[in-house]
C-alpha cells in the first residue's frame, strides 16, 4: 500500500488511533504506521495515536488533538480563557476538563493536561466546527468557573486581580445569567462565595 492511498482513506480524521486505521484497512499491518512514521509522513502523537507529518499545528487543530487523545474532555481553564480574550497571558499548554483520572502528555507537537471532575460537572461547553469534525470547548462562563473549581486557592480580591481578566471582554463574553445558572449547578458553598468575591472585584475593577 503506498502512503498516498494510506493517505487518501484517512483524510477525514485528522487524528486517528490505531482502532479508526483497522476501521478504514481490516488488514493493515501496524509496521506500516512506523514505516510511515520514520520517513516523516506521519507525527505520532502519543502511544496509539498519529497525524499526518504535513499538518498545520494551529490553534484549532491542538483543540482537536486535546478532545481525542484522553476523551471524554472539552477545552477549558486558561487556554480557553485566552481564546476568549479574557487573559492577555499566551498559554503554551492545552488543559481540559473531564470526567477521567487527572492526567498530562508531554507530546511531541504540544502539552496537554486534563482535569478530572465528577460527572455532574462535565457540562457547560459547545460543539465548533473543525472541517469535517467538531471541537469541545468550554463556554466562557464555564472555563472560568472550572478555572476558580480548580483553582480553590484564589479567594481574595488582590488573588482575582492577579488573574488579569481583561473587563471590557468581561463585559462582552461572560452572560452573567448563564454563569449563576451554571454555578447552582457545582453545589459549592465555597465555589459561590469565592465566585461573588470575584464578580465584586470586576465591578470595582471597573469603576
Amino acid at each position: 500500500m503506498t502512503f498516498t492511498e494510506f493517505q487518501n482513506r484517512l483524510s477525514g480524521y485528522p487524528v486517528f488511533s490505531l482502532q479508526d486505521v483497522r476501521k478504514v484497512f481490516s488488514n493493515f499491518s501496524y509496521r506500516q504506521i512506523d514505516r510511515f512514521a520514520k520517513k516523516g509522513y506521519l507525527k505520532k502523537i502519543k502511544h496509539g495515536f498519529y497525524c499526518f507529518g504535513a499538518q498545520n499545528l494551529d490553534k484549532n487543530f491542538l483543540f482537536y488533538v486535546a478532545n481525542k487523545i484522553y476523551s471524554p474532555s472539552y477545552v477549558s481553564m486558561e487556554i480557553a480563557l485566552k481564546y476568549y480574550g479574557l487573559i492577555p497571558e499566551e498559554i503554551f499548554q492545552i488543559t481540559s476538563v473531564g470526567t477521567k483520572k487527572t492526567a498530562n502528555f508531554e507530546t511531541s507537537i504540544g502539552n496537554f493536561s486534563y482535569k478530572s471532575v465528577k460527572p455532574s460537572l462535565y457540562f457547560g461547553y459547545r460543539l465548533t466546527e473543525f472541517g469535517k469534525q467538531k471541537i469541545l470547548l468550554a463556554d466562557p462562563e464555564k472555563a472560568l468557573l472550572d478555572y476558580l473549581y480548580i483553582n480553590s486557592n484564589l479567594k481574595t480580591c488582590d488573588d482575582f486581580l492577579g488573574m488579569r481578566i481583561n473587563s471590557d471582554e468581561f463585559k462582552l463574553q461572560i452572560n452573567l445569567e448563564k454563569l449563576q445558572k451554571y454555578l447552582a449547578v457545582f453545589s459549592n458553598k465555597q465555589l459561590s462565595k469565592r465566585t461573588n468575591t470575584f464578580l465584586t472585584t470586576m465591578r470595582n475593577d471597573n469603576t
